[in-house]
């Protein structure tokens, strides 16, 4: 599998935000966010190809026993399921991190934490994006079917929204009433789109209202005010 890069910190995001972490950030992406924050996994993907037994002797060296798996598009890769169920066996806690837009052909990986953040309609890059990446990223990004098998899979879930506008959360709501029971909505977290502290700090206090009125739990991205959303942080 292609490897961006593997380093330890603290999670950031999520129901799990401030754990000590291993992150494997796998590159590749079958999406093309405006807003992405990983570049260097998707619109100008880099990396090197790792052995499933490679990353573990990384894993273990980093030191922390929860892993998150994350990219780009981690279930793009060819042996993300191998390498969870090895770190699994291995006594660790997984998280993969998803769009939620794609499934392995061999169904979803093992995990702990299935954490997917759905990508809502102004997500996509401009419509003259070279490569049609327009239509390619709108036909790709929502896949209720994946989302639902993903649930599933795993005993335990969370469902990350990023939101910027009153018209993202409205979109929010109707997806997630279409998702229906599938999920659990104590689970669906709002989390601000930002890629700076003032930028977070602005969008964090509208976010929270919202979160109050509608019943959701609001995610903050610490990392961005922990390290300032560096690279390997």
């Amino acid at each position: 599998m292609r490897i961006a890069e593997i380093y330890a910190s603290l999670q950031g995001e999520g129901m799990l935000a401030g754990t000590p972490s291993t992150f494997v950030r796998t590159s590749g992406c079958n999406l093309r966010c405006t807003w992405c924050d990983t570049p260097f996994t998707s619109w100008r993907p880099e990396g090197q190809t790792m052995e499933v037994g490679t990353v573990l002797a990384a894993v273990e060296a980093c030191g922390p026993r929860h892993v998150v798996i994350t990219g780009g598009e981690p279930l793009l890769a060819a042996d993300v399921g191998p390498l969870c169920a090895a770190l699994r066996a291995a006594g660790y806690h997984v998280t993969i991190e998803t769009a939620g837009s794609v499934l392995p052909p061999e169904g979803p990986p093992a995990s702990d934490l299935m954490s997917i953040s759905p990508k809502l309609s102004s997500s996509a890059p401009p419509a003259d994006t070279p490569g049609g990446w327009a239509a390619r990223h709108e036909a790709a990004r929502r896949r209720d079917d994946v989302i639902r098998a993903l649930v599933a899979s795993a005993p335990d879930h969370q469902l990350k929204f990023v939101v910027e506008t009153p018209a993202d959360i409205e979109e929010t709501v109707r997806w997630v009433d279409d998702l229906g029971s599938a999920i659990d909505r104590n689970r669906v977290l709002l989390m601000p789109q930002a890629r700076t502290a003032v930028e977070l700090q602005t969008h964090s206090a509208w976010l929270a209202g919202e979160c109050a009125r509608l019943g959701f739990r609001l995610a903050q991205r610490h990392h961005i005010l922990w390290f300032g959303g560096r690279r390997g942080t």
